[in-house]
């Protein structure tokens, strides 16, 4: 079983939700591996909620580097991926990479983690029925691609179904990369139970 987990990303990622997966991966043991559309200095954003504002505000927050471009990724390198949100989902879906990238996740059944805008990205890919009877939740203004997708959209702000991890906003960290590392451990054990009965 593979120790690495994909972060897609891109500019104006929303900083917690690259920061905060990337330095949790990494605490557990994992190397995290960052990877956007070229390999480049990132410029996160802060988004932050005020009252008395429909929707959220924006600051620029902390520079990150990726380690990767997305046509060097090989998805069967990884054990999982996640997506953060931010604004960055809005303009690498558009990258003619990243549907080959997010398949491979799909069709190996590998642990799926998309948070607050991540969901947007899943309208790149050619074929949605993986999202069929799917259960999902997203920062709230990306209901729509939910939907698009097939997928009924959760109003609690943190969701599991199958292999596939969803949550709202940075708030729902704590409770995103509970489940998401859960999953990503249930997948390693059970590649070691399997290798060990091949040998037995």
């Amino acid at each position: 079983m593979s120790n690495k987990v994909l972060i897609v990303t891109g500019d104006a990622a929303e900083v917690l939700e690259v920061y905060y997966p990337y330095y949790r991966l990494l605490e557990e043991g994992y190397e995290a591996v960052i990877a956007s559309p070229t390999q480049k200095t990132l410029h996160t954003v802060c988004h932050d909620f005020i009252e008395g504002w429909d929707t959220y505000t924006e600051k620029p927050a902390h520079q990150l580097q990726s380690h990767l471009g997305f046509a060097d990724v090989d998805p069967s390198e990884y054990a999982a991926i996640i997506i953060p949100g931010g604004r960055a989902p809005e303009y690498i879906r558009g990258n003619a990479e990243l549907p080959r990238i997010l398949q491979h996740f799909i069709d190996a059944d590998k642990p799926i983690g998309a948070i607050c805008h991540g969901a947007q990205v899943f309208l790149s890919l050619p074929d949605y029925s993986y999202f069929n009877g799917r259960t999902m939740t997203a920062y709230n203004a990306s209901r729509l691609e939910v939907e698009r997708l097939g997928a009924c959209y959760a109003d609690e702000t943190l969701h599991v179904d199958g292999k596939l991890v969803t949550g709202h906003a940075w708030p729902d960290l704590p409770g995103f990369m509970r489940e998401f590392l859960k999953l990503v451990r249930e997948d390693a054990a059970t590649t070691a139970a399997g290798a060990e009965a091949l040998t037995s």
